[in-house]
């Protein structure tokens, strides 16, 4: 019997490789000679490096980057496919989660140390970068990060903006020349899970800006510097990015991605889950086990789990989908070929003991439902 095992992350309790791992442990201790093959997945947020790295064996590393307000953060990225292929998250260099609730201001937070972050990939010998933009605590387009690599935004008397969204309304000029020209040689994807653009009501101000800590006076302010931005990138680097689906993703950093480095804004799952290697795996498999912490309507449209079970189905495969716990619409997903969706909840005392034991009732609840053997 052979068995793919393709999870994304059960937030909050378990990585993606940790819950390959503990499905992985739950089929072999029913079918102790199965041929079980970890293909940890993920959608473009938090887990993408850890997914991708995992599933390639690739190599971790650390950069000491700046924080999203100048603090000191070491954030970690990966090298797969023999170094060839960077793979970074803009959340470990410019996330929420490292600025505490009282301290987030979007106004003033910045991309620069995500910039420092593709730096660092690309001096550690990438020709290709994949990056993950979910989780940002900015607002400023992905202009920090275009200091970081070496572009300079200059107010009417030449000087260099500070850091943070609020400043681009001062923006005059973009002066490219300071740019590395190695970035020319350089593939960068975007794994972008949204289609909003910079600004507007749809935008990435008026959308995600409160969530940040911007209020409503916050929010206009930081939606005109953006539209500014827009336009000086316009004139001076010749690229219209406002209205593209996506530039709102991650505070405008997906425009400023469009800008500075060229990049291709591609939905995030199927470009994470193809970067896995599932497809590779799946010829000759018996059965395919996805998952993730909540399943919902959500997990069909844009979701790693969602991807695994339609390439699962289009080669013939039936697809088991663990699950910490089901809400409405996850009937969605026996659409895609998923013929079963296990929970952990019958393996737990309380939604405390899952989070804290998610590995072992995650390994219980996979050895009971291949017992039942529940996909058939």
């Amino acid at each position: 019997m052979r068995v793919v095992v393709a999870p994304n992350a059960f937030k909050g309790s378990l990585t993606a490789s940790e819950a390959a791992a503990a499905i992985a442990r739950g089929v072999r201790d029913v079918f102790p000679e199965a041929e079980v093959l970890e293909v940890p997945v993920a959608d473009g947020g938090d887990g993408t490096v850890d997914a991708l790295v995992s599933a390639h064996r690739g190599t971790y590393l650390t950069a000491h980057v700046e924080g999203p307000l100048g603090d000191p953060v070491t954030a970690r990225y990966g090298l797969i496919e023999s170094g060839r292929t960077g793979v970074v998250e803009l959340a470990t260099a410019s996330g929420l989660t490292l600025i505490p609730t009282e301290r987030r201001d979007p106004r003033h937070a910045s991309t620069f140390g995500f910039g420092q972050l593709l730096v660092a990939a690309r001096d550690a010998g990438a020709s290709e970068v994949i990056a993950g933009i979910g989780g940002s605590a900015t607002n400023d387009g992905g202009a920090g990060m275009a200091q970081a690599l070496g572009y300079r935004l200059l107010d009417a008397g030449g000087r260099d903006l500070p850091r943070g969204g609020s400043a681009l309304a001062r923006l005059e000029r973009i002066d490219p020349a300071g740019l590395d020209p190695r970035w020319h040689s350089v593939k960068v994807m975007v794994a972008c899970d949204v289609t909003n653009p910079l600004t507007g009501p749809q935008g990435a101000s008026a959308v995600y800006g409160p969530q940040k800590g911007a209020d409503e006076a916050a929010v206009q302010e930081l939606d005109a510097a953006l539209a500014n931005f827009a336009a000086v990138i316009e004139r001076d680097l010749g690229k219209r990015v406002a209205e593209v689906p996506g530039a709102g993703a991650a505070g405008g950093a997906g425009a400023g991605l469009l800008a500075f480095l060229d990049a291709a804004l591609l939905p995030g799952a199927p470009l994470i889950v193809t970067a896995s290697g599932l497809d590779q795996k799946l010829p000759g498999a018996d059965l395919v086990i996805t998952g993730e912490g909540r399943v919902d309507s959500q997990t069909a449209y844009g979701k790693a789990p969602g991807e695994v079970a339609k390439r699962a189905q289009a080669a013939r495969i039936p697809v088991l989908l663990m699950a910490g716990s089901k809400a409405p619409g996850w009937e969605t997903l026996i659409g895609l070929g998923v013929t079963a969706v296990v929970t952990l909840d019958g393996e737990g005392d309380n939604l405390q003991q899952l989070m804290e034991d998610a590995g072992e009732m995650l390994r219980r609840a996979t050895a009971r439902a291949c017992k039942e053997r529940a996909w058939e």
